[in-house]
């Protein structure tokens, strides 16, 4: 069993909000791989279903960020799993909005919500870091996160979130790399050049030899006259 934890405050006035995008992430994958209806459950909501192969927990900590550990903490030990069974999806101030990373372990970065999770099962579990950009300055972080995502951002957001979702199959079952091809597919996805390609063997500039007037054989008896008038009939 997984337990996919999404980050975020509790309550409409915070819905939208950049901090966030934890709980975003994890109500489109419960949408979209039909997990059963969110229920009150550890100091916050949870939706059971499944992966792939995995049986999967995801969890949205009502406890508001700054004690998000103690929803956790909690159900980690109802379930009895291990930080290693846990993956934590969160906003990132330092990746470019519409980014995401995979990482296993590791310090908090001064993030409030992991500060708390630390603190309470320690730093082995797992994250996705969900880039929100920065907005330049230290003093202006709370106010940033704080704020509702612009209108301008719903396009890269809806696309990081459709790729989360077609990814978490991937990511239940550690494989990071997959994972992160499937966010890439909607965030990035390759594009096909409109030029068409030249056949086989041909150089693309190539260009056909210019048509040539015959060139009469050396038996040609023909007179000087008659040749001229044969080149226009």
């Amino acid at each position: 069993m997984k337990l996919l934890v999404g980050l975020g405050n509790p309550g409409a006035k915070y819905a939208g909000n950049r901090h966030n995008i934890g709980f975003m992430a994890v109500d489109r994958i419960a949408a979209d791989h039909g997990f059963g209806p969110w229920k009150a459950a550890f100091k916050g909501d949870l939706a059971e279903g499944r992966l792939g192969q995995e049986k999967v927990l995801l969890l949205k900590p009502g406890t508001f960020m700054n004690l998000s550990g103690q929803s956790v903490q909690a159900a980690m030990a109802f379930y009895k799993l291990t930080p290693a069974d846990i993956t934590v999806l969160h906003d990132e101030l330092d990746l470019a909005p519409g980014k995401a990373r995979v990482k296993q372990g590791g310090g908090h970065a001064g993030h409030n919500g992991l500060r708390s999770i630390h603190a309470n099962i320690g730093d082995a579990y797992g994250r996705v870091r969900l880039g929100i950009g920065h907005p330049g300055h230290k003093d202006a972080v709370a106010a940033y996160v704080l704020n509702d995502f612009a209108k301008a951002d719903a396009a890269w957001l809806d696309d990081l979130l459709r790729g989360i979702s077609d990814g978490a199959p991937a990511l239940a079952e550690g494989d990071g790399a997959r994972f992160m091809n499937a966010v890439a597919l909607r965030t990035a996805p390759p594009r096909s050049s409109d030029k068409p390609k030249p056949a086989a063997g041909v150089a693309p500039d190539a260009k056909p030899a210019p048509a040539t007037l015959a060139t009469p054989s050396p038996e040609d008896t023909r007179s000087p006259m008659q040749k001229l008038l044969d080149r226009f009939r």
